[in-house]
């Protein structure tokens, strides 16, 4: 009996250290895939500024590029639960490979880069990917959840470091101004993909490959679900506005640009440094609290920028906007975990990805009606109608 019992205890043992190394090869996805993403919108913006006429179009490639990540999120999950996490993630990365390449090549027109088709293929990679910070199946503890989205999240302050260097750096490496940029970012997604040849995670099982399971509108009425999808929205709706509009007020209030850009910089750092504490702040106070405070925070967030436009206000309120997302993203995915089984995880969290992301193309929607025209919400309409069946 007793050898029966340090036999288990040792595979126990070896369980753990399995899943540890598979959490730390996603968190090396993460950060890789985070860096290009920074860099990719740090320079979407000035590429479509340098070619549009009419300058209220400049943040056009990356309304298409939320637009495409919110179309694509469904169709990520689904293909995942066919081919299994690993290979998903790969094709994610191999379609905005494709993307990147398209428009870093010498013969691309600058209008080109701004095209949808390339915005579709760049948006694969971060709808696959985005699934990076749900934690691997069968975790031997419950209590390692949290701290394994966590780990993988906390990639994110890897990319806070280096993107800016990267971005800077790459800009005029090549005779096409930002091409040197996507160069960088697809090197970076070829790393990724290296990576993710030594991760290791396991085949779904007939269960999970099949629409097996409750119906969407089942799962939907859990309130577990609705405090995890209403935390999400809220951590990134806020997130995304507060942190588009702080470099336009700061300049208008006439902040230099290396302010402004040192703020987002503190920024980025508060939505990722917690990460390597926040799983454990879930395990001792709870997920409700962390969600709670996250939201508290948010909400300070608003109310020190409501007291004056001085660079401690924006820096301080940055700060406590991006710990407010950790802990209200991290602790609604925690939660998120206990309201699907393993065949429902699919398309739960297609739905969750698809509700997040389409908040987020709202968002652009509402600071540039000019393009916009609220034309998104009918078609956002008519995936909600066919949700329910599903």
């Amino acid at each position: 009996m007793q050898d029966l019992s340090s036999t288990r205890l040792v595979g126990v043992a070896m369980s753990i250290d399995t899943v540890r190394a598979r959490v730390l090869l996603l968190a090396a996805c993460q950060a890789l895939a985070m860096t290009g993403s920074i860099v990719l919108f740090t320079t979407a913006a000035l590429v479509g500024q340098s070619i549009a006429t009419n300058k209220a179009l400049a943040t056009l490639p990356l309304a298409l590029l939320q637009i495409a990540t919110m179309l694509t999120t469904i169709p990520a999950s689904l293909l995942m639960q066919r081919i299994g996490r690993q290979l998903g993630f790969m094709v994610g990365v191999l379609i905005g490979l494709a993307g990147q390449v398209w428009r870093s090549r010498p013969s691309s027109r600058p209008a080109s880069r701004c095209s949808a088709s390339p915005r579709f293929c760049l948006a694969a990679p971060t709808a696959l990917l985005a699934s990076t910070a749900l934690p691997p199946p069968k975790l031997p503890a419950k209590n390692f959840r949290s701290q394994a989205i966590a780990l993988v999240v906390a990639g994110g302050v890897v990319a806070a470091l280096l993107a800016p260097s990267i971005a800077t750096q790459s800009k005029d490496a090549l005779a096409a101004t930002f091409a040197g940029s996507y160069v960088a970012i697809a090197v970076l997604q070829i790393l990724s993909l290296g990576v993710l040849l030594l991760l290791k995670l396991p085949r779904p099982v007939q269960a999970e490959r099949g629409y097996s399971g409750r119906s969407i509108g089942a799962i939907v009425q859990q309130p577990v679900f609705l405090v995890a999808i209403l935390g999400s929205m809220l951590g990134y709706g806020v997130m995304v506005l507060v942190m588009t509009a702080t470099p336009l007020a700061m300049v208008a209030q006439a902040h230099p640009f290396h302010e402004a850009a040192m703020v987002i910089q503190w920024h980025v750092l508060g939505m990722f440094t917690p990460s390597f504490f926040t799983g454990y702040l879930i395990a001792r106070f709870g997920v409700l609290t962390i969600i709670g405070t996250g939201g508290l925070l948010s909400l300070l967030c608003l109310a020190i920028n409501l007291l004056g436009s001085g660079l401690v206000n924006f820096s301080i309120a940055l700060l406590l906007l991006g710990i407010g997302w950790n802990f209200l993203y991290i602790g609604s995915t925690t939660l998120l975990t206990e309201a699907y089984q393993p065949e429902e995880r699919a398309k739960t969290q297609a739905l969750h990805d698809f509700l997040m992301f389409a908040l987020l193309h709202l968002q652009p929607c509402s600071q540039e009606p000019s393009f916009s025209n609220w034309a998104g919400l009918p078609s956002i309409g008519r995936v909600c109608r066919w949700l329910p069946s599903f």
